[in-house]
């Protein structure tokens, strides 16, 4: 008897289909919060501040379909670019099947379950102090810095 090994083990993320591509998100909205780039060192430093389009209940964009002709600076990740881009979360499905690991037990397609990722504490869910709109100056996010990573 063979067993069927789940898509995202089988496949590269070049070789899945878009459902396949969207369903590895986890829903912890970690790549929907602002991060400040060292110029000198290129060292991130993460902050609990969301986009604007970031829905904090549900820990989704609240127009995923329009966000980047809505925020200039969204990103949008492909098999192409997603290990280029070093702010990826750690716990980050895309990041970690790039790199050749494995999901998580609380990712919601090994678990079953999509609020997994925020019973297990991953989420942002109960964790954004403020959105971008309400920045009045770039000082202002030094506020919200995170100790260590998302």
């Amino acid at each position: 008897m063979t067993v069927e090994k789940p898509y995202w083990e089988e496949k590269t993320l070049a070789e899945m289909t878009a459902g396949e591509w969207e369903a590895l998100c986890d829903g912890c909205g970690k790549c929907c919060m602002s991060k400040l780039i060292d110029d000198d060192t290129d060292e991130i430093y993460y902050t609990t501040v969301a986009c604007r389009l970031f829905d904090a209940d549900s820990c989704r964009c609240s127009d995923y379909e329009n966000r980047q002709q809505k925020v200039s600076d969204c990103v949008k990740l492909t098999p192409q670019n997603v290990g280029e881009i070093a702010w990826l979360p750690t716990t980050c499905a895309y990041r970690l099947l790039n790199e050749g690991k494995p999901l998580f037990d609380w990712h919601p397609l090994i678990s079953g379950d999509a609020n997994s990722v925020h019973k297990a504490d991953i989420s942002m869910q109960r964790a954004v102090t403020a959105f971008e709109q309400d920045m009045t100056h770039d000082g202002e996010y030094l506020e919200h810095l995170v100790d260590g990573s998302l």
